[in-house]
């Protein structure tokens, strides 16, 4: 599949400046790239570690909500982030995988790559939160 950009709905979002790309979405796979550009680097020149942590939890957060059923969101609880080498050249490649959805709690692996360097750079373990359908605000009465 060939990566295209990351549909952001929410406007002026932050994720809209950042060069996320779609690789593969289905039911229990997804794959989303980060592109290793100068500006987001830091002063070694390999890709920030919390832009590689923000990465993870967007691919697992994706995963995660398409097993929360009707109406109903995921929220980070958890997520521990093994950091095993720096990604110098990417992109930065996440790739989300299902551990268990259970009713209340919903447990995604994600192993990020360097693309260009051809290494596993990150492996990590995220927990997400259930989060209930919301209720249709109700209309004031009046006393």
């Amino acid at each position: 599949m060939t990566p295209r950009p990351m549909e952001v709905t929410i406007p002026d979002h932050l994720f809209a400046q950042l060069p996320f790309f779609d690789v593969v979405d289905t039911d229990d796979t997804v794959v989303v790239d980060l592109e290793n550009r100068a500006d987001l680097v830091n002063i070694r020149g390999a890709l920030q570690g919390g832009l590689v942590a923000t990465l993870i939890d967007v691919a697992g957060g994706r995963l995660a909500i398409k097993y929360t059923g009707e109406g109903a969101g995921a929220s980070t609880a958890d997520m521990t982030i093994h950091f095993l080498a720096p990604i110098m050249e990417g992109p930065a490649r996440a790739t989300a995988t299902l551990v268990r959805a259970g009713k209340r709690t919903i447990v995604v692996a994600v192993d990020v790559t360097d693309v260009g360097g051809d290494r596993l750079a990150a492996r990590a373990t995220l927990s997400f939160a259930v989060l209930t359908p919301r209720q249709p605000a109700q209309p004031a009465t009046a006393p």
